[in-house]
């Protein structure tokens, strides 16, 4: 890039400045003003990075620090913003860029000229110099945080907007060319919205900070308290502690239905077998609106059925992913199974989930925990209402934890003896540990969905023997001492360890403590 041409008021400015040591600003005492190089308002000032390569390092620019130093001179924020329509926009002291060279003079005019009447009014300012600014190495290190409205923030905003969604929610009219609202259409910002501006929609970022700043501004304070209009105020993670939370959070009216049968093919294909080789899936929807802070947990592009981009065979608006992997595949928070491989990982969960591993391979018949619901049954009816029964009658009949085996199948304690060369037999404590496995999950719905089989809570220890009111011992499977021709099956010793020890380690239980607690050492007869 070419140098940039300095004005005639930047050379007064330099002239009144030479030879000027500065020990405030960015590198001096308002470094000491804090006790923490984390912040939530540092803005990297690089927009001339649209015109091609920098010629020197981006600003560090600390925003809050400006806004509080403005407010003492009683000045807002249109000291730096200009006003559009009664909107302030985010850029400084201008609407949009024109240019390189315009851009570059808007910041040096703006920010020099300040700096330099401050400092000749002996006033505490920020530096002038060219590398004080454009420094090489940052003087802070970001803390801030991603902000966004939750179902209790978004209500309380419903709330605050008397029940007015157009305030906020708007899609773009082709025919008339303009934004307008359209009732039962309501969507997340981000579904239009993206990181970057595109054609004639502005970035996510533009967006949430003209129109929550300026609605911010506008709004009164409640009991001397105002929305939140700088950046610590949405984006530092002790302020967004500090946000009330709605104690009852009625659900979101947007038409949506308690209950969703899930078909991978449209109803005239139905019958079908080659095309759907799968029973269908009766979906509690209200249950996992519950389960969600947002829509987008699931409908992450549109509040759309996922057939519709994730096609059998994967399609472009569904960027390439089929049907099968955006509701199968492991590894991803929007899947379903991913989703629940996440939460059996969960402090709640692990215990029993540690050992049985993220690759186990289920039976056969897991499938249908889900996919419960025969083609065969629903067919080619016409009649919604005969769907929704059978959807609901399956849930309904899954909503609760099987206790297992009958109390007599379940041993009340037992006698751990293999090791007992060195140590006294362990008294375990079965039926109290299977009673505190159902006591702890009887009231989490994807568990009562996924644990209503008898045996299945049994697995948690018994994890690779089928299900039976009579699992073989674990000695059966894991040998006395480490069998090197199965490496990954510890010997007896490491499996009561790792499972016992294992699961009170990954639950946070904190006893045992020691081994003796477990089972004592044997005296010495000697």
């Amino acid at each position: 890039m070419k140098k940039a041409k300095y004005w005639p008021g930047w050379v007064v400015i330099f002239s009144v400045l030479v030879g000027c040591v500065f020990d405030f600003g960015l590198s001096g005492s308002s470094i000491e003003e804090h006790s923490s190089r984390r912040r939530a308002d540092i803005i990297k000032i690089d927009s001339l990075v649209a015109y091609g390569d920098l010629e020197k390092s981006p600003v560090e620019f600390l925003h809050d620090k400006h806004t509080d130093a403005m407010a003492k001179k009683n000045m807002d924020c249109t000291a730096c913003h200009l006003k559009l329509n009664g909107q302030i926009y985010p850029k400084f002291k201008r609407i949009e860029d024109t240019g390189r060279i315009e851009a570059m003079n808007v910041y040096h005019e703006g920010c020099i000229s300040c700096h330099g009447k401050m400092n000749i009014e002996k006033e505490k300012t920020g530096p002038i110099a060219c590398d004080d600014c454009h420094r090489k190495k940052n003087q802070y290190t970001s803390s801030r945080q991603p902000m966004g409205l939750d179902k209790s923030l978004h209500f309380r905003h419903l709330e605050a907007s008397e029940n007015k969604c157009q305030r906020c929610h708007h899609e773009y009219n082709e025919a008339e060319k303009k934004l307008t609202y359209t009732e039962g259409h309501e969507g997340t910002c981000r579904y239009c919205h993206g990181k970057e501006t595109k054609e004639n929609r502005i970035s996510m970022r533009l967006a949430s900070h003209i129109a929550c700043i300026n609605c911010h501004l506008k709004t009164k304070p409640e009991k001397t308290i105002r929305p939140p209009v700088n950046c610590s105020g949405c984006h530092e993670a002790a302020f967004q502690k500090k946000i009330k939370k709605a104690t009852m959070v009625p659900r979101i009216k947007r038409n949506q239905p308690d209950t969703v049968l899930l078909k991978a093919v449209s109803e005239d294909l139905l019958t079908d077998k080659s095309v759907s080789r799968m029973n269908f899936v009766p979906f509690n929807h209200k249950a996992h609106e519950n389960s969600n802070e947002t829509c987008r947990g699931c409908h992450h592009a549109s509040l759309k059925s996922c057939k519709e981009c994730h096609t059998l065979n994967g399609s472009t608006q569904g960027e390439g992913v089929s049907l099968e992997k955006a509701a199968h595949k492991p590894g991803s928070k929007r899947s379903c199974l991913g989703c629940h491989e996440q939460i059996k990982h969960t402090e709640k969960c692990v215990g029993c989930h540690l050992m049985m591993g993220r690759n186990r391979r289920m039976p056969d018949a897991s499938c249908l925990t889900c996919h419960a619901v025969p083609i065969s049954e629903i067919g080619l009816s016409s009649d919604p209402d005969h769907e929704k029964r059978i959807v609901e009658s399956i849930l309904q009949s899954k909503n609760r934890i099987t206790e297992t085996y009958s109390a007599e199948d379940i041993p009340e304690r037992v006698t751990i003896n293999r090791l007992s060369s060195q140590y006294e037999p362990v008294d375990f404590p079965h039926k109290k540990v299977v009673t505190a496995l159902i006591e702890n999950m009887k009231d989490d719905k994807l568990a009562s969905y996924f644990h209503n089989r008898e045996g299945t809570i049994c697995q948690g220890c018994h994890h690779y023997s089928p299900r039976s009111s009579r699992p073989p011992n674990c000695g059966n499977c894991h040998v006395k001492l480490w069998d090197q021709d199965n490496p990954s099956k510890p010997g007896i010793l490491g499996a009561y360890h790792q499972q016992c020890l294992g699961c009170h380690t990954a639950m946070k239980i904190e006893k045992p403590i020691g081994c003796t607690e477990c089972h004592k050492e044997k005296i010495s007869s000697n």
